[in-house]
């Protein structure tokens, strides 16, 4: 038997077999991993996107939050777990973006260890402050960090608030310190309680703080605004580089079957058309985008030299 003839019957087979493997999917639960703690932002729209999925495709999903690292604990579990379709992995751009340059020996690749599946929406950030602070405003808060320099704390969670304080505080002079938290949760805590006194936030677990009176927005990070705070103006007016924007989408292992990536493809954009998901999702601050694979893969290649760019322009070094 020829050469040709043994790879043709190869892809034959392979194909058979992915097809046999979509008609049955899925089988049995789907672990769904979120890189971020239970009450994130990230894991608030997960649980959502998780319930509505599990409806359509007939199967329990299975969160599964593995917080650390800004996200690599998550991101290498998925990386080396079985490519059939039963782990999925819902991140953003800290896996896929920022931590390819804040990290030497990063221990997955973000392009060729995972296939896109769909992006699903992106989720603003606002700073905020703790009230004890006296500024009313974005720009009496940068003068008063100024003119107390190192009194003041900054705590983040996520490499979106990282990069985004880091370069605010190099940009404004501002002589705030960096505190580096685990959760945006505990984060949020100790703002609340003064043990830090700023933080850009997600709208999710910011939000319900900021509602109770117990912290004070000054910006939001679209440079369009946030119609949920309207009266907060864009952290561009200050420095326009700070238009700046989370996002969330699906991935899996590379090597799925195609049939398998576009089953869950397709019932996460059906998902996400629905208006009930949309509105439920817009309660916490996230806004519905969704994009198919193959315009999402673009997306991630473009926002990876997009997030090197900043970190570069925020001077942080590498670990």
């Amino acid at each position: 038997m020829t050469k040709k003839i043994k790879f043709a019957i190869a892809v034959l087979f392979s194909a058979a077999t992915s097809h046999a493997w979509a008609e049955t999917y899925p089988s049995k639960p789907i672990r769904l991993v979120i890189p971020f703690a239970a009450g994130s932002a990230t894991d608030a729209a997960g649980r959502l996107i998780a319930q509505g999925l599990s409806q359509r495709l007939g199967q329990a999903i299975v969160v599964d939050n593995r917080a650390g690292a800004n996200g690599q604990i998550a991101a290498v579990n998925v990386a080396q777990s079985p490519a059939d379709g039963y782990t999925v992995l819902m991140t953003t751009n800290s896996t896929h973006g920022a931590n390819s340059y804040l990290y030497k020996n990063l221990a997955y690749d973000p392009l060729k260890d995972f296939d896109p599946v769909v992006r699903i929406g992106t989720l603003p950030f606002m700073l905020v402050i703790n009230p004890a602070v006296p500024a009313t405003n974005l720009r009496e808060f940068l003068n008063y960090a100024r003119a107390h320099p190192g009194e003041l704390s900054y705590g983040t969670s996520n490499t979106t608030s990282l990069i985004c304080a880091e370069i605010l505080n190099l940009r404004e002079k501002a002589g705030l310190v960096g505190v580096p938290y685990k959760s945006s949760q505990q984060a949020i805590l100790d703002l609340v309680a003064g043990r830090i006194q700023v933080m850009i936030a997600d709208f999710a677990t910011a939000m319900p703080q900021v509602k109770a009176g117990k912290l004070k927005v000054l910006a939001v990070t679209p440079a369009r605004g946030s119609a949920l705070v309207p009266n907060a103006p864009p952290l561009a007016s200050v420095l326009p580089e700070l238009n700046l924007i989370s996002w969330n989408g699906l991935f899996v292992p590379a090597g799925t079957p195609r049939d398998i990536v576009a089953r869950l493809e397709k019932e996460t954009l059906a998902l996400l058309a629905q208006p009930e998901i949309a509105g439920k999702l817009a309660t916490i601050g996230y806004e519905v985008g969704p994009m198919p694979r193959a315009q999402f893969a673009l997306f991630v290649s473009e926002q990876m030299a997009r997030w090197g760019t900043l970190i570069r322009a925020a001077n942080i070094p590498m670990e």
